[in-house]
């Protein structure tokens, strides 16, 4: 039986010639991630090793989460990393000015690319499967203990082939074609397996949309989520990742353990009612009309340029709902710059946005667009949970840029075919 691409990574990691699901196997890794909330702790643990950093070079600490500093807490916190990093001589390190959200970031800048095995303390580390990598979330133990050797240990998923097919509309985004297939297997449909994209459909998303699909697989219960490595994966990577890869493709009979059928054609913009990322509806089916207090556009799953581009498209000439706060977030300072340098920056102030330095902010509740109890928010982040972007009684519907800058001009849950 031949491997698919999550088992080849891993194989490859572990130095041996086969994997099949359920092994257990100890990797060497390609890089280590921590953010301002999760090093800290993983710090506290790694000292208690007693031993320096496996390789300087293989570490990215990212203080995105509460940066710039909310209050002393978090300056605090940022503190501790900062120390760390200054101490170990990290190369990855990423001060405020030079930060941005770091999914958005390690893709960006190259320190990810095919073939490679990462490891994160933050969940939504799955991110890099985008560009052919296997890449997944960890605690924060387990991050202390590869920071000092350079492995961590892995059980083999099982894989689930998302067969996509169809042409893309030109309404529909990553964002939706990763809703949908959580509304289609549910938040635990791919509890602990790998979520692995093929079919002729896939050359039809952009590299921004897959990096959306790949950062939610954790949201459907996903390992990891990968995409084969391509056109659209060469042009990206090339002359971006400096480090030596080496993409993987699946055998031709690679094991699944099960096969989701998705047409893009046949798709539909969507969102994700509360509070379960799984509970979506196309917008049209949606009855009585849902009114909004705020919109927030950005985060590691949509603040990329192109995400920018559509939601100033939509804006351009409109203004945001007079009872409608629109929070706009570019994943990075090279966005934000991009950005404002085609005119979204404007485009957006003048349509009465917020438009926010790059952070996490929002998304989990931390500053920048928290909201108070019986708001609604629609939002392009990844988790609508009760309680996830405030008040437990607030409400956040999940959407892409189409559909959420849409929303803030109508003050309601809204298409941009609705937009006059």
């Amino acid at each position: 039986m031949g491997m698919n691409m999550s088992e080849k990574i891993l194989a490859r990691h572990a130095g041996v010639d086969h994997v099949e699901p359920g092994m257990l196997l100890m990797c060497k890794l390609d890089m280590v991630l921590a953010n301002d909330v999760t090093a800290p702790p993983s710090i506290k643990e790694f000292e208690k090793i007693g031993r320096p950093v496996f390789d300087p070079a293989k570490i990215a600490l990212v203080p995105d989460h509460f940066q710039p500093a909310k209050d002393i807490k978090s300056a605090d916190l940022a503190k501790s990393v900062r120390d760390f990093a200054k101490k170990h001589k990290i190369v990855h390190y990423f001060e405020a000015g030079r930060v941005g959200i770091e999914h958005v970031i390690l893709p960006e800048m190259g320190i990810v690319g095919p073939g490679m095995l990462t490891i994160g303390a933050d969940s939504h580390t799955c991110t890099y499967g985008a560009v052919n990598g296997f890449s997944t979330g960890v605690g924060t133990t387990d991050l202390a203990v590869a920071m000092a050797t350079g492995e961590a240990w892995f059980k083999v998923p099982e894989a689930i082939n998302v067969h996509l097919t169809g042409k893309k509309p030109a309404n529909i985004n990553g964002k939706d074609v990763i809703l949908t297939l959580i509304g289609k297997i549910g938040v635990d449909g791919a509890l602990y397996k790998s979520l692995e994209f093929t079919g002729p459909g896939v050359a039809e998303l952009t590299m921004t949309d897959r990096l959306t699909i790949a950062n939610m697989a954790i949201e459907a219960g996903g390992k990891n989520g990968i995409f084969p490595f391509d056109e659209v994966t060469k042009d990206y990577v090339e002359g971006r990742v400096k480090a030596a890869y080496e993409p993987v493709v699946p055998d031709e009979d690679a094991a699944y353990c099960q096969t989701v059928e998705i047409n893009l054609s046949e798709l539909k913009p969507v969102v994700a009612f509360p509070h379960l990322p799984g509970n979506t509806k196309p917008v049209e089916e949606i009855g009585a009309p849902i009114e909004i207090q705020q919109v927030v556009i950005g985060s590691c799953t949509n603040g990329r340029l192109e995400d920018l581009e559509i939601a100033a498209g939509i804006l351009k000439g409109h203004e945001v709902h007079p009872d409608v706060r629109c929070i706009v977030i570019p994943g990075s300072q090279a966005i934000y710059q991009e950005a404002m340098h085609r005119g979204y920056i404007d485009t957006f102030i003048d349509a009465k946005c917020v438009v926010s330095t790059p952070t996490c902010g929002p998304c989990l509740g931390g500053y920048m667009g928290i909201l108070s109890a019986g708001e609604r928010c629609v939002s392009t982040t990844n988790r609508n949970f009760r309680g996830r972007m405030g008040h437990v009684d607030s409400e956040v519907y999940l959407a892409g840029p189409h559909v959420a800058a849409a929303s803030a001009i109508l003050g309601r849950i809204a298409t941009p075919e609705e937009v006059k």
